[in-house]
């Protein structure tokens, strides 16, 4: 009998919690909705943005139609000096892979990046989703200057 006695009160106040007028999430289900397909959005790093020159010190890259091999094997020093550590030349690492990076960006998105990261990844929108994409991993400011990042830029361009 006791416990009956404290049955009936929980099993009261079930019901009436079950029948307190909120509305199931069933019951606006309209059956005649189409389903939402879901979209497959590409990630930051596929993504190609030629337009966008990024934020940042740099507003005209012109490229010549020849490789500049000196300029390049500088760049390729500075990048085995400053960017090995989080980048791979032609893999996804910690950052992603240069490899055709100017096919996806460009020139000056490219050096406004290597030249002043947080001020990309706060300001620019591709910066943004590419620091999400990479799990909230920041990319370094190495201090590299200008001539510099021109340097790792004719480097990009013979991976």
């Amino acid at each position: 009998m006791k416990f009956l006695s404290k049955l009936i009160p929980i099993l009261t106040i079930l019901l009436l919690f079950n029948c307190s007028g909120k509305k199931d999430q069933t019951d606006s289900f309209d059956i005649t909705k189409s389903k939402a397909k879901p979209t497959e959005e590409t990630k930051a790093s596929e993504r190609v943005d030629l337009e966008n020159k990024g934020v940042g010190p740099v507003t005209e890259v012109v490229l010549a139609a020849e490789i500049d091999q000196d300029l390049a094997r500088t760049g390729e020093g500075v990048f085995k000096q400053s960017c090995v550590i989080c980048h791979k030349p032609d893999v996804k690492f910690i950052g992603p892979a240069p490899k055709g990076i100017l096919d996806r960006r460009s020139p000056e998105w490219v050096m406004n990046m290597i030249l002043n990261p947080n001020r990309m990844i706060k300001d620019d929108p591709l910066a943004k989703d590419l620091f999400m994409e990479f799990n909230g991993t920041p990319m370094s400011n190495m201090g590299l200057t200008e001539e510099q990042a021109r340097a790792v830029l004719e480097y990009f361009r013979t991976i």
